[in-house]
């Protein structure tokens, strides 16, 4: 006598498309990853889009509602981060969220092409990028192989925080992730004209390894940060 199957994750309701077209969409799309990061803390999963007939539905194409520019950290997989599924998040990660040119073509290509009214910058506390890049100035020196180019990237955000008198690393990292939301806005003209039209919002959050909670550090516009902490 067969078992009866046990049914997997189950999603939650139906999400409206969330595109840079529609009003308020970055607003929207930012409680969508606050709400989801809130279930992800009080273990209260919903797993949407996570099963068979979602895999289907985006396999001809996508609508990712955000981008996530993160950092390569193993323990910071947005899509568990957030409690999101398939096609709902555009992710691009590199050790410490540095921002080269293939990562905003990426960005470029998902808020353009793709009409993806919100890109997160998310860092960690504790980043070894971070403090990677520390020790090579404390000692003058340079890690071997492409690892020069990580820290290289790191290191204006060390300068930015020397100059305010910020010493702690989490002081450091919260520096680098808005350091990165103004780059990307800096070097990115489509990114920065999708925000100025109000089609677009770009936010820098700070991820606690321990806890599993997002924290606002940054945004542009600025107005959005006081929506984030008056967020449930």
């Amino acid at each position: 006598m067969s078992r009866p199957a046990t049914p997997g994750p189950q999603p939650g309701p139906e999400r409206e498309l969330l595109t840079a077209d529609l009003p308020g969409a970055p607003q929207r799309a930012l409680a969508e990853l606050l709400a989801g990061n809130r279930r992800f803390v009080t273990d209260t999963l919903r797993h949407p889009n996570q099963n068979a007939g979602r895999r289907a539905a985006v396999a001809a194409e996508q609508h990712p509602f955000a981008v996530i520019v993160g950092c390569s950290d193993s323990r910071l997989a947005a899509e568990i981060i957030f409690d999101r599924g398939l096609g709902d998040l555009f992710v691009v990660r590199t050790a410490g969220h540095t921002v080269g040119p293939e990562v905003l073509g990426s960005v470029e290509y998902a808020v353009a092409v793709l009409r993806t009214p919100l890109v997160m910058v998310l860092g960690h506390d504790s980043c070894g990028a971070v403090q990677a890049a520390r020790d090579a100035l404390a000692t003058a020196t340079t890690p071997p192989g492409h690892l020069g180019a990580v820290v290289d990237a790191v290191v204006p955000s060390l300068r930015r925080a020397e100059e305010a008198g910020v010493q702690d690393l989490d002081g450091i990292v919260d520096i680098h992730i808005a350091r990165t939301v103004e780059a990307m806005l800096e070097s990115s003209t489509a990114l920065a004209a999708e925000v100025a039209a109000g089609r677009c919002a770009v936010v820098g959050m700070s991820y606690r390894l321990a806890a599993g909670e997002v924290r606002a550090v940054a945004a542009e516009p600025a107005e959005l940060v006081g929506a984030m902490v008056a967020a449930p």
